[in-house]
């Protein structure tokens, strides 16, 4: 009995949520981002006033798009970069292809080899990238995107840019943050997600 009204109200919670207007969720979505950056153990964000910096673009659901996804299953793994100094293994996992502001674009989905021996995260992708406003209005190393490989359904994933977050490095240096690859650089702005954090550092 107890499993049966855990599992309604699970399920209307997420019908809640579905039924919400975009700027609503993205402001849950964004608010909690904010208190998992704070209570992260070892995050470089510790006080609670320091919050008031990261902001965000307002939402914008020209951003939310589909990608066809072109799985890379025969990638081979390679060392990316990181801003301080060291390398994480990590493999293609697709070729992501859309449209977004009239152009087409491309960037590629990887796996990071290390985080996916986690078994909360086996199914973990990362989409790192850098666009037009890097360095400029958004932090300059770049900006990431997470998901799961159970989002990608029938050859295509949903993208939401409005969520697009900034690495640990862009609060505080000496984090292990992967540089994204040239081919996951994109010649536009994307004018959604977070900003460039608003205290020096």
């Amino acid at each position: 009995m107890r499993f049966l009204f855990l599992l309604l109200t699970h399920l209307l919670t997420t019908t809640t949520f579905a039924q919400m207007p975009f700027a609503e969720q993205l402001a849950q979505h964004r608010e909690k981002y904010k208190k998992d950056l704070l209570k992260s153990v070892g995050g470089p964000i510790q006080a609670e006033e320091d919050l008031a910096y990261v902001k965000f673009y307002a939402p914008d659901s020209t951003y939310r798009i589909t990608a066809t996804v072109e799985l890379t299953p025969k990638a081979e793994p390679f060392e990316m970069p990181t801003y301080n100094g060291k390398t994480r293994t990590h493999v293609s996992y697709a070729i992501l292809s859309f449209v977004l502001k009239g152009k087409k674009q491309r960037l590629t989905l990887y796996r990071n080899l290390n985080v996916i021996r986690m078994p909360e995260y086996r199914d973990y992708l990362f989409l790192p990238f850098k666009d037009a406003t890097s360095a400029k209005e958004t932090y300059g190393g770049g900006r990431y995107m997470d998901l799961r490989t159970g989002d990608v359904k029938d050859g295509h994933v949903a993208l939401d840019f409005n969520k697009a977050y900034n690495p640990y490095c862009a609060y505080q240096e000496g984090y292990p943050c992967p540089i994204p690859p040239k081919n996951n650089i994109l010649s536009i702005a994307v004018e959604a997600g977070e900003k460039a954090y608003g205290k020096e550092h």
